[in-house]
This record gives C-alpha cells, sequence and structure tokens, in this order.
C-alpha cells in the first residue's frame, strides 16, 4: 500500500497511509454528535478534528516509545507507519533475548498508560472544549494501553508473553505459538462483540461494529502470520555457531568462518559457504572449533 513520507527520526521513516487519512474522517464524523451532546464548543466539528488529531499525535509516541527502545537495544528500524488501526514500528532483526523483546514490547503500552493518565489529570483542572477534548484523549490512550496489553500476537501485551514464555522455558518458538493463539481467540471474540454491537438501537452501532470487524481482522491476521512465520524466526534466531561447534580439529575441506555468528548471520554465512563442515575463527584468528551444517540443521528442527 502507498504513503507519504513525511519525516525520518533516529533512521526510521515515518509513513502515513491513506488508511489512516479514511479513519481519520471517520472518528471526526463519529465523535461530533457525541461532542456536540455534551456542548463542547460552538462547532462540534472542529471539536472532533482537534480530538482525533490529538489521537494521532498519542499513537505516534507510542511508536516512538518502541522506536526507542529498539534503536537503544541496537536493533535497525527501517520505518514507523501510521495506518487504520494506529501504527507500527517495523523492526529488523530478533530480540537476542526475552528482556529486550519485554523491553521494546512493553514500553509502547506504558507511553499510552502515561499520556491517558496525563491528559486526565489535566482535563480535572479544565471545563468546556479543552476538558471535553482532554478527558476524551485520556480516556481513550487508557484504552488503547489496556487493550494493547492483552496477551496475544500481534499485540505488544502478545509480544510481552511471548519474552516471558521464553524466558521460563527457554524457547522463543513456543511464546510465539501460545500468543498467537490468544491473538486468533482474542480476534474471534471481537467478531462476536461486533455482532452484539449490531444488534443494538444505538444509530451508531453499525460504524462501531464495523470498526471492531477491522481490528478483529487485524487481530487475526497479525497472529496468523506470527503462527507461519514467528515460529520459523524464533528457531533462526536460536541458532548460535558458538552453541553449536564441537571442540575438535576441523577436516582439511572446512570453510573458516566466524565462531561469534548467530541467527540469520549464521545462516546466510553458510548459504553464501556451503560446506558439510565449518572452522569457526576467534577474533585473533585461531581455529576453536568445527561446525557442521548437519549440526545446525538439527538444531533449527528441534528448536522449540
Amino acid at each position: 500500500m502507498s504513503g507519504w513520507r513525511v519525516a525520518r527520526i533516529a533512521g526510521a521513516d515515518i509513513i502515513v497511509r491513506p488508511s489512516l487519512v479514511l479513519i481519520g474522517i471517520v472518528l471526526v464524523i463519529v465523535f461530533a454528535p457525541q461532542f456536540e451532546s455534551l456542548g463542547a464548543g460552538p462547532n462540534p466539528y472542529v471539536t472532533s478534528v482537534v480530538f482525533v488529531l490529538s489521537l494521532f499525535l498519542s499513537v505516534f509516541l507510542h511508536e516512538l516509545a518502541h522506536l526507542a527502545a529498539a534503536r537503544w537495544f541496537g536493533m535497525t528500524v527501517p520505518s514507523v507507519e501510521l495506518h487504520l488501526l494506529g501504527g507500527e514500528t517495523r523492526i529488523e532483526g530478533d530480540s537476542r533475548h526475552p528482556w529486550q523483546e519485554l523491553v521494546t514490547a512493553i514500553v509502547g503500552p506504558l507511553c499510552s498508560l502515561i499520556l491517558g493518565l496525563i491528559a486526565l489529570w489535566f482535563a480535572a483542572a479544565t471545563d468546556g472544549v479543552t476538558h471535553s477534548v482532554l478527558w476524551s484523549v485520556g480516556f481513550i490512550n487508557v484504552l488503547i494501553a489496556i487493550f494493547n496489553m492483552l496477551p496475544g500476537l500481534p499485540l505488544d501485551g502478545g509480544r510481552v508473553l511471548r519474552a516471558l514464555i521464553w524466558a521460563v522455558t527457554g524457547s522463543e518458538a513456543k511464546g510465539v505459538r501460545v500468543a498467537g493463539w490468544i491473538g486468533r481467540l482474542a480476534a474471534l471474540a471481537l467478531v462476536a462483540i461486533a455482532i452484539a454491537m449490531m444488534l443494538g438501537d444505538d444509530v451508531f452501532a453499525l460504524g462501531r461494529a464495523l470498526l471492531v470487524l477491522a481490528v478483529a481482522l487485524f487481530l487475526w491476521q497479525g497472529a496468523s502470520y506470527a503462527l507461519r512465520h514467528g515460529v520459523a524466526i524464533a528457531r533462526i534466531g536460536a541458532l548460535d555457531a558458538r552453541d553449536l561447534m564441537r571442540d575438535e580439529p576441523p577436516p582439511p575441506e572446512s570453510v573458516p568462518i566466524s565462531v561469534d555468528l548467530s541467527g540469520r548471520e549464521l545462516l546466510v554465512a553458510l548459504a553464501e559457504n556451503p560446506a558439510n563442515s565449518y572452522a569457526l575463527i576467534d577474533d585473533e584468528g585461531r581455529v576453536v572449533g568445527t561446525l557442521f551444517s548437519a549440526s545446525v540443521d538439527r538444531a533449527y528442527r528441534e528448536a522449540g
């Protein structure tokens, strides 16, 4: 899908998708009558626009928290995308430790929670339009924080659950499987909620139900992607040349590679230099052991 590159922060392109504009228009139309019923200002649509822009800024700050954590751990972040269902920070490379995964995931909901509480605190000290906008932004940010902490992928809470299972069991792949299936169950629950909303008498029930269905679709697709590709990625991340090496002299035909290679970098090195065995070299150029390609294949199959 096309989009607009509006900025570049910490090496990441900030991209706005057309769907963000679409959902913005929908939200303005949906919330304007509610602001009108509250008597929030002379023009409820202007108030609604201010509210939606403030909400988008909150989502952007949520994604920037993910970006900051990922860059702190040395990960590459090519882009931050703002779209129909909020935002997505695209991180290249895998977390090398459950702690990294947990921190990178949890900072987004924490940011939303803090923003929400600050907005609610300021709302209590104001009135009129300012009170309505601040209270609405604060309330929705708290909801975003709670929703994002649901323990199912692709939500941040799913990544936190994956990290915790990884830490306890030593298997990132198990964490992916559990959090992925919970994400699917959450999507089905949202479909049931949307159907129930359609049966209501509220004039805006259909619009809200369609929005919930869109979120359910996002959850199902994200959880399914995690189950298909996340396990494979986790297995790749578990590969480490030093852990798999044998303490024996390498055969004469062995290809030299670094003993510090792991994960995707290890697989790339093996693909670029196909051989049955590899001489593992340390930083000083000394041979420290032998890595057999069969050992890598077996470790990949048995991971998780």
